[in-house]
């Protein structure tokens, strides 16, 4: 032993080679670089949540303002469409009025007495108006409308005499269309047209056959003789019929009455004019059921001499269209169809 390890005792023995070297503490300015490293990550995330949160909002605002923004152009819309109107102004210089007839005579839509009895009225009405081109395509109808239609035609001839009314047919003039026809001052057609059918039917099914067939029974209680008149689901009665027939030979009778008055001389009857036939246009001139060709331009500008066109015919709005566009106009009409099973037509 030397004398240096008694002159200090205290002194650490030899380190073993083994030994790992010891670690020194951790400083102080090493551990606010890690806390300023994590908090800078943390920073980004908090701003990028936030500005996500920013976003979603936003874009909710803006789909809530665009949504309330269609809302009110929709009930806009709606609303304009059942507030318009036809203007009653009457239009400035002289000109031609038109009001068409096209499809079914009916009730109800473009072809009733509704709707083309004022656009008549409007159009003899208008100061400027020279003449008045009633523009008919029609198969028929209701002979109730279309007598009332031929019943103000009449009227209105006779009201303003110096105002003519032309009749211009394109594709059809028929029946109850030709009813309404036969009271204008003159009838114009294409050759190909198909004008007449002077005739009244009533149609309708019988049931009573399929119905023993399949084992069901009709059980119809009426307080009245005839008030189950003509019922399809019951065996036809032969007093009934007659009385059905006579009833169509009666409006059949007003039908022919009407032609006769309102074609007067021009009229070349035969025994098939009033059979319920029907001709194409340049036979139907031949027949004296129509006065010549034309077209509703070629009417204005060589006959009433008023090439400009003015269009008194009432047309359908907005809630129409779109009810049509769903279906529901379609699904009336099917409902109408299978209810007026019976009912009289000019067809």
């Amino acid at each position: 032993m030397s004398n240096n390890e008694f002159e200090n005792p205290q002194a650490q023995p030899p380190q073993s080679p083994q030994s790992p070297p010891p670690v020194p503490p951790t400083t102080g300015s090493s551990a606010a670089g890690e806390e300023k490293k994590g908090g800078w990550e943390r920073d980004v995330l908090e701003k990028l949540a936030l500005f996500a949160v920013k976003e979603q909002r936003a874009r909710r605002r803006w789909s809530i303002f665009f949504k309330i923004a269609g809302l009110a152009v929709f009930v806009f819309v709606i609303w304009s469409a059942f507030n318009y109107t036809k203007s009653d102004a009457e239009p400035v210089g002289t000109h031609t009025a038109l009001v068409e007839i096209n499809g079914t005579i009916e009730a109800e839509g473009r072809g009733s007495a509704a709707a083309v009895i004022p656009a008549l009225d409007k159009a003899f009405a208008a100061d400027d108006s020279m003449g008045v081109i009633l523009k008919i395509n029609s198969p028929g109808g209701s002979p109730v409308q279309a007598g009332m239609i031929n019943d103000e035609i009449v009227r209105l001839r006779k009201e303003y005499p110096k105002k003519p009314l032309y009749v211009v047919v394109e594709e059809m003039c028929a029946s109850g269309g030709y009813y309404i026809a036969a009271a204008a001052d003159k009838i114009y057609v294409n050759k190909a047209s198909i004008v007449g059918s002077i005739g009244v039917l009533m149609d309708g099914f019988g049931f009573t056959g399929l119905m023993d067939k399949v084992g069901v029974e009709r059980r119809l209680l009426t307080a009245g003789e005839n008030k189950g008149f003509m019922d399809p689901f019951s065996p036809q009665n032969a007093k009934q019929k007659e009385y059905a027939q006579q009833m169509l030979s009666d409006i059949h009778q007003q039908f022919i009455d009407a032609v006769r008055k309102g074609r007067g001389q021009r009229l070349k009857e035969t025994p098939e004019t009033f059979s319920g036939l029907f001709w194409i246009g340049s036979k139907a001139v031949e027949m004296g059921l129509a006065d010549g060709y034309g077209t509703v331009d070629s009417v204005a500008r060589d006959v009433i001499k008023a090439e400009d066109l003015v269009d008194y015919t009432q047309t359908e709005g907005l809630p129409e269209r779109v009810l049509k566009k769903f279906g529901v106009a379609v699904g009336s009409g099917v409902a109408k169809s299978m209810l007026s099973g019976g009912a009289i037509q000019l067809r």
